[in-house]
């Protein structure tokens, strides 16, 4: 029981990697904030976790014996953000834990030169900026108690380039500076904060994943043989699993990793080591 009396917030948690998240988190005794946008976004071309999907990751929660708040919001709206926040301190009272998952594949698939401004803003106002809006609503939450952790999901876009994806590129790249200036920044205060570069998850049904295939759409990748494309490349011969990840951010959220901030863990089987 890693997270034992310790509460964790979790952006993008309906499905995917938020919800994996939430269940081994769940498993190792910690109480859950799971947030999520709850419904679909102009401009993004494929549908986002709905509210079902998150009251189903809460109701698998609660089964495994987590305290759970549910909400939906918005990491582009700072008003929501603080409205989230204030009622998982009015009933948790203290936030240990902050998983900035919340995050868009899409719109892509187009040569920087032909990315429109909104997509532009779009992906950076999600991935990066809602990170940061999360970060600078928590962190003082943490800084007063003299600890916490913060784990930004990045992805192997943020340590490597891809073509035809610049915007969410920009986006990850971002997310791991954003992160290496709040480890220094809170570095005397004993709050940690670092990332996780997955690499290709595959969609796991269990979960609901979906990011891989719309990546793959974005790509113009056949939806029957995505999974086949992307294990060409992977060193290990085989896509991430979203327990993967889950269990590496459960290393960061636990004692265990007490001494580790400004560090960024790729879970890729090797991809960004080529």
């Amino acid at each position: 029981m890693r997270l034992e009396n310790k509460t964790a917030i979790i952006t993008g948690a309906a499905r995917g990697i938020g919800r994996e998240c939430a269940l081994r988190f769940a498993e190792e005794g910690a109480d859950l904030v799971l947030l999520d946008v709850a419904a679909d976004i102009d401009g993004v071309g494929y549908p986002m976790g709905g509210r079902d999907q998150l009251d189903h990751t809460a109701g698998l929660c609660r089964a495994l014996g987590s305290a759970v708040l549910a909400a939906a919001v918005d990491v582009r709206d700072l008003g929501q953000v603080e409205a989230a926040v204030r009622s998982a301190v009015d009933r948790f009272h203290a936030i240990d834990v902050l998983v900035n998952n919340a995050g868009i594949a899409a719109p892509s698939g187009a040569e920087l030169h032909e990315i429109t401004e909104p997509d532009w803003a779009l992906m950076l106002d999600i991935d990066l900026t809602g990170a940061w809006r999360m970060i600078r609503t928590v962190a003082p939450l943490m800084v007063g108690r003299r600890a916490g952790s913060i784990i930004n999901i990045s992805s192997t876009a943020g340590l490597v380039g891809y073509r035809r994806f610049g915007a969410y590129v920009a986006a990850k790249h971002g997310l791991i500076g954003l992160t290496r200036a709040a480890a220094l920044d809170y570095a005397p205060f004993k709050v940690r904060a670092n990332a996780l570069c997955p690499g290709s998850v595959r969609d796991d049904p269990m979960v609901e994943g979906r990011m891989l295939a719309e990546i793959a759409r974005s790509l113009d990748v056949p939806a029957a043989e995505h999974e086949r494309v992307f294990v060409r490349d992977q060193p290990m011969n085989a896509l991430m699993e979203p327990g993967d990840v889950a269990d590496a951010a459960l290393w960061l959220a636990g004692d265990g990793s007490r001494q580790v901030t400004g560090s960024v863990v790729a879970v890729d089987g090797g991809f960004s080591s080529r």
